[in-house]
């Protein structure tokens, strides 16, 4: 099997959050290009963008960050850390202004279209486009059983702290064709003991589903933030076996942007990226060009 950190061959860069907490974020391409912003959800890292990493660097300066507690950014101990949407949107907010970054295209997965694109309703002058795959930015009215498994308190933390049952288990069904070993690898490796889970766990613990949970009122100012980029670019890539985001969230975005791009894969489910990467870059390439 091959190493998995030959299919990452980034430099790492850190931004210091302060309370000895670090964001670990990619910056490859040149620094004067037009600005690609990766947003990973739960539970993947910036590994996962690593194929569109390579295939955009040349052309464009390529953003990847770690959400805390995920991939090579820092574990907070506990107290330390929020762990809620409002607290990764200022997270992210915070690496946008230390690294100025404007005119960005914002590609998102999973949650991370809830940070990428709460960061841009509080943002709006840094971001000129959107390429949203398999993610949700809205509240709705319910979620898988098998995630609603992972929330009940206490036998949820042991199933995914404990045995990894989330990171572990969406390797194999995140996907409609087997990842190869070293992939699978790569995407479990910063997930390797019950305290590097810790924010897998509390990803899954924030969903918000009611009035009463402590992230509604954040999802919901997202929510109604979209509204302003009605008129914005916006592609919409999606693997239609998901699961989780199923293609009814695809439809809500294009009841949001109207004029958005749709690029259905019908043999794709959740890890869209790992299995249609080859053919999700000639529609990004266009897409970013497009005046």
């Amino acid at each position: 099997m091959k190493d998995w950190h030959s299919l990452y061959p980034f430099e790492s860069h850190f931004l210091d959050l302060g309370a000895d907490l670090r964001l670990h974020y990619l910056d490859e391409g040149p620094r004067d290009a037009p600005v690609i912003l990766m947003v990973h959800g739960n539970p993947t890292w910036s590994f996962y963008w690593r194929n569109l990493v390579l295939a955009f660097r040349e052309k464009y300066r390529v953003i990847v960050p770690d959400h805390q507690g995920c991939g090579l950014s820092s574990r907070p101990r506990n107290g330390e850390y929020a762990f809620t949407l409002d607290q990764r949107i200022r997270d992210l907010t915070a690496l946008l202004e230390a690294l100025d970054l404007r005119n960005i295209t914002l590609l998102a997965h999973d949650w991370g279209g809830a940070v990428g694109m709460g960061t841009a309703v509080r943002n709006p002058e840094r971001f000129s486009r959107f390429a949203l795959c398999n993610t949700g930015a809205f509240r709705f009215a319910r979620i898988p059983f098998r995630i609603a498994l992972c929330r009940i308190p206490g036998l949820g933390r042991l199933g995914i702290q404990g045995f990894n049952l989330f990171a572990g288990g969406a390797v194999w069904m995140a996907v409609e064709k087997p990842l190869a070993p070293e992939v699978k690898a790569g995407l479990l490796a910063p997930y390797s003991s019950w305290n590097a889970r810790r924010a897998t766990c509390e990803f899954v613990h924030d969903i918000p589903m009611g009035p009463r949970d402590r992230s509604w009122e954040t999802l919901c100012e997202v929510e109604n933030g979209l509204a302003q980029f009605r008129d914005y670019p916006v592609c919409l890539m999606w693997g239609m076996k998901d699961w989780c985001f199923t293609p009814a969230f695809m439809k809500r975005f294009q009841d949001f942007f109207p004029n958005a791009q749709s690029h259905p894969f019908h043999d794709a489910g959740h890890y869209l990226i790992e299995e249609k990467w080859e053919e999700m870059v000639p529609i990004l390439s266009k897409f970013l060009e497009e005046k």
